[in-house]
Formats: C-alpha cells, sequence, structure tokens
C-alpha cells in the first residue's frame, strides 16, 4: 500500500468489554479483536516481520497487504524505572492511546506525512490504565540516525527535512520528541515525521516551534558523538533551517 495515495477518512468503530476499550479503523482493520495488540497472536499467525528496541519492544506485522507498527507506551525517565507501563485514568480522552490516536487522524486530514492510525487500547487497572497503539508502517523507510550512520544527505534533501516541519508547525503541530530517530526518509526521498505521544495541535506560537528545532538540534549532536560515523555537520543545520526558513 501507497501511503502518499489518498487517504480515505478513519471509520471509527468503538470495541468496548469489562475493563478494555478500544477504537479502530474499520477501513483498514475489518476483523478486529483486542488480540491484535498482542505480540504472540501475530506471532502464531507468522506475520511479525521485524521490531525495533526503544523503552520497549516495537513490532512490525504485515498483515493483509499492510504493514502496521505495534506499540505498547511505556514511560520513561525516572519515574519509568519505578511505574513501567501504567498511567492515571482520567478518562478515556485523555490517555496517551486515544490522543495520539486523535492527533495522527486530524494530520492525516491536513495531509501532512504521518503514519496512518489503525487501532488504540486502554486496559484500566483500578486508578490507573496501560495502552498500546496500531498504526501503518511507512514503508521502505529509514530514521535519519540509520541514514548518516552509512552515507550523507544531498542537500535538498536537507531543505526537504526543513520544509517539512515548517509544515508541521504552520498547522500547529506540536511533536514533543522531534529528534533525529523520528524523521524518516522513504525510498522516494519523501521525508515523514512519527511517534507523536504527548504531541498536540496549539495555538502557533514561536516559542516552542524554537524549542522544538532545538531539540531536534541537539539529537543531531549527541549521535555525533555517539556514534563512530555519522554524516552530518552544522553545514547540514544550516541547509535545514533554509529549507524551514523558505
Amino acid at each position: 500500500m501507497n501511503l502518499s495515495a489518498i487517504v480515505k477518512p478513519c471509520q471509527l468503530n468503538t470495541y468496548q468489554q469489562g475493563a478494555i476499550y478500544c477504537q479502530y479503523d474499520k477501513n483498514k482493520l475489518c476483523d478486529f479483536s483486542p488480540q491484535v495488540f498482542n505480540s504472540d497472536y501475530w506471532q502464531d499467525k507468522n506475520a511479525i516481520v521485524g521490531s525495533a528496541q526503544g523503552r520497549g519492544t516495537t513490532w512490525f506485522i504485515e498483515h493483509n497487504n499492510q504493514e502496521w507498527v505495534l506499540r505498547h507506551y511505556y514511560r520513561g525517565g525516572l519515574i519509568g524505572k519505578l511505574i513501567n507501563d501504567s498511567y492515571f485514568y482520567q478518562g478515556i480522552a485523555k490517555t496517551r492511546a486515544a490522543q495520539e490516536f486523535s492527533l495522527l487522524a486530524k494530520m492525516q486530514q491536513l495531509n501532512l506525512p504521518v503514519p496512518a492510525p489503525v487501532a488504540y487500547q486502554v486496559v484500566r487497572s483500578g486508578l490507573f490504565y496501560h495502552a498500546d497503539l496500531l498504526s501503518q508502517r511507512i514503508e521502505k523507510a529509514q530514521d535519519l540516525v540509520a541514514i548518516l550512520t552509512s552515507k550523507p544527505l544531498d542537500p535538498k534533501l536537507w531543505q526537504a527535512i526543513g520544509k517539512t516541519i515548517q509544515q508541521f508547525h504552520q498547522q500547529g503541530i506540536y511533536h514533543h520528541d522531534l529528534n533525529a530517530h523520528n524523521v524518516l526518509i522513504d525510498d522516494h526521498e519523501k521525508v515523514w515525521l512519527i511517534d507523536f505521544d504527548r504531541g498536540e495541535q496549539r495555538k502557533i506560537n514561536k516559542s516552542w516551534q524554537q524549542a522544538n528545532m532545538q531539540r531536534l538540534l541537539r539529537s543531531f549532536h549527541k549521535e555525533k558523538a555517539r556514534l563512530p560515523s555519522f554524516y552530518w555537520q552544522a553545514q547540514q543545520w544550516q541547509q535545514l533551517l533554509h529549507g524551514y526558513q523558505s
């Protein structure tokens, strides 16, 4: 499936049973069951085609000619060492999964280059909940860190990255963790942004936009210091800014 094609609007369906609450796009997932959020379910179907490690394991799934990403919500920072994946429940609309799903759907309507939302699950346990998100995988794409460890990017592509970020900012889209891992480039050199956990649509303001850009810049410096091979210099940042400001 070509994500660059015109995307159908979400046909949102709800599943609720006991402590489990799910919403899903019936256009993408017609045979829904809460088991779709269980990696063992996909393992049994031989549908797991890859994985990535972060705070937890992100699973890549191939099903009915679609490629999906399954992600469980884990806490980060110091509190994440004490409370691994539980969040205080304040209603479905305020859960991390519902907010990210809703933001992805909104950005799809704005024709921004993001993964399409497929489904999310919230499971309550007393005053707390844990959650999962299923979204479309960007086909034949790599993140900037993976690319820059092996080769430099053309100046026009750096400008395209900056221009893409500006498109999000023009719509008031705030990315909570804009870093080099969350910028993807596909085999057609199209730029995508991923991982909008804790993102939101805000009133346009240069303060948070500049903070977004500074966070991205810090991530380049971090990867440059960490990796033995990383094709990035201050000159490339200026090229990115040129695209952002154009």
